[in-house]
């Protein structure tokens, strides 16, 4: 009981997030460096393109860590629970709202494409088309098959998920791991010791990584800005515009109403996951911000189990921002080339998009490879039609990673508020601005899990 008094101090958060100069904020930070990032990359558009592995290797020293994160936070969350039921009940209910969300998406971004028809009178000719620039896309996309992707879910060995950073097989061997642990104690607590050990020293490192967020905005901003130019969306602005003004419809209106029925702002929501949000907006990788991501669901009051459950299998199963631009895309190019598709052509379009957009979790340059898997249904679309809007999918997969990651930290608290496992207390808190120290009451889940929360408690703390 000793944790839990050391960490239940309630005046303790104000206190340093007032003495703490703006300008050590993490997201004044990002932000400025993005800012100062765009301005290299258009004012000094050869430095700007140098600078790319800033930005990639930020993104490679998070990466680095994702499977650590997820496999002991999966692992110790579903070791910790009592009732292993609620893992299949988790699960089931995780699912059942990705399935529907994703399905709204690719719906709602199909009929904003028919209302507004951004590609209408562009009358491009199919034959200028240059296929081979989209023919390595095109090759990925047919090579992605349902079966494939199932068994690709089971690592080669119990340790090479986490090596080769696979989030799906990452999390099998995480379930499989808790549920074992679970059921052998108390004669696996050794174990148990163990891994909630190494999850601080983790999350400590994830810290210590955050640090240099600003660094890596600012050296992929200025690279996306230098190499593609912000002339490169004079030409499209009409796709850009629509694409973006439809995912904060999304965002603001749909998942605005879910978070109201869930009851909780989605602006409170968004104000308090700003840093991370900028990280994937600077990185245009919401991959970037996932462990942060996991940590701030935890301190906002979500079960730690349900946390490792959701925002893993969301970054696969869940993403809205990908599915809009999907079905909007696609109308785009048919309509730039002068083609109507048919009622049954668009929902041909829907129904394999639903599981291409499964199949090709993981896969670099993942939105356009769905995209020409979803094209390869529709004959009279052709996929080279793609390469019209290759030189702007840069700019949409900020829109579509910003998203994406919305989406998932909202359908965390929505599941965690169905299996009643959200402590509405700490929720309220953390989106007001103010997070609170774990409750005293989750005793078996933090005494064994308590150096994790406690560091992340402590780490919020001194947050702003």
């Amino acid at each position: 009981m000793g944790l839990h008094s050391a960490t239940m101090p309630a005046p303790a958060p104000a206190a340093p997030a007032a003495r703490k100069p703006f300008y050590r904020q993490l997201y004044v930070q990002v932000l400025t460096a993005i800012a100062l990032g765009a301005a290299l990359g258009h004012f000094a558009p050869e430095v700007g393109v140098a600078l790319k592995p800033l930005g990639d290797g930020f993104i490679k020293l998070v990466k680095m860590i994702i499977a650590p994160v997820i496999f002991l936070t999966v692992a110790t969350g579903i070791a910790g629970m009592r009732d292993l039921k609620a893992v299949g009940s988790v699960a089931g209910k995780a699912f059942a709202y990705f399935l529907f969300f994703s399905t709204l998406a690719l719906v709602i971004g199909l009929a904003v494409g028919n209302l507004v028809r951004p590609g209408e009178g562009l009358g491009i000719d199919p034959a200028t088309l240059d296929a081979g620039a989209v023919a390595d896309y095109a090759k990925t996309a047919h090579a992605q098959t349902i079966s494939g992707f199932l068994l690709g879910i089971i690592p080669e060995t119990l340790f090479s998920a986490v090596t080769q950073g696979n989030i799906l097989q990452v999390l099998l061997v995480a379930i499989l791991a808790g549920v074992a642990i679970a059921a052998t104690r108390p004669a696996s607590d050794l174990v148990m010791d163990v891994l909630t050990s190494f999850s601080a020293v983790v999350f400590k490192l994830v810290h210590m990584l955050m640090k240099f967020a600003p660094i890596g905005a600012f050296g992929a901003i200025a690279f996306t800005i230098g190499e593609f130019g912000l002339e490169s969306l004079a030409n499209l602005a009409a796709l850009v515009a629509t694409f973006y003004l439809t995912s904060l419809f999304f965002v603001l209106v749909v998942l605005g109403l879910v978070g109201w029925m869930g009851g909780f702002s989605i602006i409170a929501l968004i104000r308090y996951l700003r840093e991370e949000l900028l990280l994937v907006l600077g990185t245009s990788s919401s991959e970037a911000a996932l462990p942060s991501l996991m940590e701030k669901m935890e301190i906002a009051g979500c079960r730690k189990a349900v946390v490792g459950m959701v925002v893993p299998t969301g970054y696969s199963f869940n993403l809205d921002g990908t599915n809009i631009y999907m079905t909007l895309a696609a109308l785009f190019i048919a309509q730039a080339l002068g083609i109507e598709l048919s009622l049954s052509e668009q929902l041909a379009l829907v129904l394999v998009a639903m599981i291409s957009s499964k199949g090709a979790a993981g896969v670099t340059g993942a939105g356009f490879v769905i995209l020409a898997a979803t094209l390869s249904v529709v004959p009279s679309v052709p996929v080279a039609g793609m390469a019209l809007i290759l030189g702007i999918d840069r700019f949409m997969s900020e829109c579509r990673a910003l998203t994406n990651f919305i989406g998932n930290a909202v359908a965390t608290i929505i599941v965690a508020a169905w299996e009643n496992a959200l402590d509405r207390e700490r929720l309220d808190a953390a989106l007001a601005g103010a997070p609170m120290p774990l409750a005293p009451e989750d005793s078996e889940r933090h005494e064994r899990s308590g150096p994790v929360s406690e560091g992340i408690v402590r780490a919020m703390e001194k947050a702003p």
